[in-house]
């Protein structure tokens, strides 16, 4: 970037070339093209500066140019001006550019233009080097020039250069207008500088006149988004008048404070509601976890014959993702098809992940397929996909596809491979990525990477190599990659190794329940109960409570939840009976409770009461008793499945006939016929 002295110069002459006056249109100032009496009163030039204006790709811009230049007007700041615009518009960059260079008398129209688009197409150093050029030209900046330098300024988060521009712009007599204004307190909002986004607001001598709302909005906004809802609350209670954006913005502040009673007080008062309102709310619940309220705000939407747009769908979506809402889910997809939706790039992306995720790998696969526009996000959720199912070479197949496609992998694709592999037993190929990822592709492994391959090793039974692993990481492990040798010592009853493990996780986080459940689970495998008790007991003198278990199923497109020995339900009594049916037919082919999976020295018969009270099973339960024969059962785990709720599934699918989908915090399993997916090695 130029030298900045240029700032500090007095006021350049103005350019010989005068901005006409333009009326502002909300919420970014106008550019003027400078046409003249003139050029106003040729037809020629009103007729190429229409076809400019409709163009809608860059070949149809340049076919005009090169008309515009065989007619001897491509001297024509009016057209050239538009040129820029348009092409900008069309995000041809570089094509603006040349235009712009190849104009020997730059005016004050062509800079705004440029400088505008560059600001729009994200390019914001280029921007501000463009307005340094214009000062070093002689072209006196304008009301319609400094909105979008303060806005490059802003996205850069150059306070120093903020405040010198601030200092040029009172000099120049126009920071008492209202886009430069609303620009100024917009630019101290995203620098973090509220004291001086207020001061600039209270020098504001319209403020408390009609018209001013976008000043209020701006400054609402950043006080929402510092986390002072008092004082954003405050401004909003004094505003002289309130549009839906006002609402809006003070409603996403309380959802991303967490505070979602607020946010549906002020969504339920206002009088008139836009999509903007309705994907806050959507977008809102979904970010604090509450996703069966986010969906049916999202169906809300829908019967008030609101039509949603891009950003509504995709945490909608999400949502039904994460508690694996799939018929949910299918009826937004169905959405989007009826109701003309194009599927780019983002849709694509939410919908593969949300039928991969929701257990149905075959619809996001079909879904991948019909989505043209993809990115590395889109190739990395099916990838996932793939992965989180244990098809391992499907998995493999999408990452070669994606390399011929041009897309080059990120950390995330790699971390996809690492899971296929090691959710699949393939040992060297899972480090054979890890490797390649640095060598090949220059990429560092983070923690996450590390975790996977520690998980990797731990799973396949190499847990001496995997400690060793753990010891020449140039990281210090964290509580998950402890965590992972630890479950690996578990499935492997390494009762010394346990114990050294679980040192290394109470000194890195002495309240995190996992650490002693863990150890428990180990002690109690090997039935070592007064090891057992003992943990448990340092549990309780440290007040450190165990996560409960908790399942979701969907029926008739209802959610149901269930937590381990839950008699909430409202067919409670209903769901135990047919348990209890449920386990003593699976005796009869052949099922015997797995009861080390209890943690207490107690009788075995009440193992298996304490056994057939886990969230998944009354979600089987219940979903056994409430879909038509040969239906798909889908359940989704908070918790990793233990190995007798995953026997019992095993067992249901052959006596009832039904795939039985469970996707727990690591994978999916997928039962039929008295078999998983995983092949037991999870």
């Amino acid at each position: 970037m130029k030298s900045l002295r240029l700032l500090f110069e007095r006021n350049s002459s103005p350019a010989k070339t005068n901005s006409s006056s333009s009326s502002f249109k909300k919420p970014k100032p106008p550019i003027s093209h400078g046409s003249s009496s003139s050029s106003s009163q040729d037809p020629l030039k009103t007729h190429f500066a229409s076809l400019i204006q409709s163009s809608k790709t860059t070949l149809q811009l340049r076919q005009i140019h090169a008309q515009i230049f065989r007619r001897n007007l491509s001297s024509s700041s009016n057209l050239t001006t538009l040129l820029i615009s348009a092409s900008s518009s069309l995000k041809s960059i570089p094509y603006a550019i040349s235009l712009f260079n190849h104009f020997h008398h730059k005016s004050i129209f062509l800079f705004n233009a440029l400088i505008r688009g560059l600001t729009d197409n994200s390019l914001l150093e280029s921007s501000i080097s463009h307005f340094l050029l214009m000062l070093s030209l002689g072209v006196r900046p304008d009301k319609l020039t400094y909105p979008f330098v303060l806005k490059s300024i802003a996205g850069l988060g150059l306070r120093c250069l903020g405040l010198i521009l601030h200092g040029r712009i009172i000099k120049s007599g126009v920071e008492f207008d209202s886009f430069v204004r609303v620009a100024l307190v917009e630019m101290y909002v995203k620098l973090k500088e509220l004291g001086f986004a207020l001061q600039v607001f209270d020098e504001s001598p319209e403020r408390n006149k009609s018209g001013s709302i976008l000043l209020w909005n701006v400054l609402i906004n950043g006080y929402c988004k510092d986390g002072n809802l008092g004082k954003a609350m405050e401004l909003f209670e004094a505003t002289p008048e309130r549009n839906i954006g006002s609402w809006n913005s003070l409603i996403n502040g309380f959802m991303r404070n967490g505070d979602l009673d607020k946010a549906v007080e002020l969504f339920d008062e206002m009088k008139e509601k836009d999509v903007v309102s309705w994907t806050t709310m959507v977008n809102g619940f979904s970010q604090n976890g509450d996703h069966e309220k986010a969906l049916s705000m999202f169906f809300k939407m829908l019967e008030a014959a609101l039509r949603p747009n891009d950003l509504t769908l995709v945490p909608a979506l999400s949502a039904c993702a994460k508690i694996g809402a799939l018929e949910a889910g299918a009826r937004i997809h169905d959405y989007v098809l009826e109701n003309g939706f194009r599927l780019n790039k983002a849709i694509g992306a939410a919908l593969v992940d949300m039928y991969a995720k929701c257990g149905d790998i075959q619809s996001a696969s079909k879904v991948f397929d019909e989505t043209k526009e993809r990115d590395i996000l889109t190739w990395s959720v099916m990838i996932w996909g793939w992965a989180i199912h244990g098809y391992y070479e499907q998995a493999i197949q999408c990452f070669k596809k994606m390399m011929f496609s041009g897309i080059k992998p990120d950390g995330v694709v790699f971390l996809a491979l690492l899971t296929a592999c090691s959710h699949s037993g393939q040992v060297n190929l899972g480090l054979n990525f890890f490797d390649s990822m640095r060598l090949d592709y220059s990429i560092e492994p983070t923690m996450k990477h590390y975790t996977l391959v520690v998980d990797l090793l731990g799973r396949a039974g190499q847990l001496d190599e995997s400690l060793k692993f753990i010891q020449r990481m140039p990281m210090s492990p964290d509580f998950v990659t402890w965590g992972a040798l630890f479950c690996a010592c578990r499935a492997h009853k390494n009762i010394k190794m346990a114990e050294l493990v679980s040192q290394n996780l109470l000194q890195l986080e002495p309240k995190h329940p996992g650490s002693y459940v863990f150890l428990s689970n180990v002690y109690a495998a090997v039935g070592r109960w007064e090891d057992v008790e003992r943990v448990r007991m340092l549990m309780q003198n440290r007040a450190v409570d165990k996560d409960p278990g908790w399942s979701y199923i969907e029926v008739g497109g209802e959610m149901h939840s269930f937590v381990a020995g839950d008699h909430a339900h409202k067919h409670a009594r209903e769901i135990y009976l047919k348990l209890e049916e449920i386990v003593a037919g699976t005796r009869q082919h052949g099922y015997m409770p797995e009861t080390g999976w209890v943690l207490h020295n107690i009788e075995e018969e009440e193992k298996e009461d304490a056994l057939g009270s886990h969230s998944e099973k009354l979600a089987l339960a219940f979903a056994l008793i409430r879909t038509s024969p040969g239906t798909t059962i889908r359940i989704v785990k908070n918790l990793r499945v233990c190995g007798d709720c995953h026997s019992l599934m095993k067992y249901a699918s052959k006596m009832s006939q039904r795939e039985i989908v469970l996707r727990d915090i690591k994978r999916f399993h997928h039962f039929k016929d008295g078999a998983c997916s995983c092949g037991d090695y999870w």
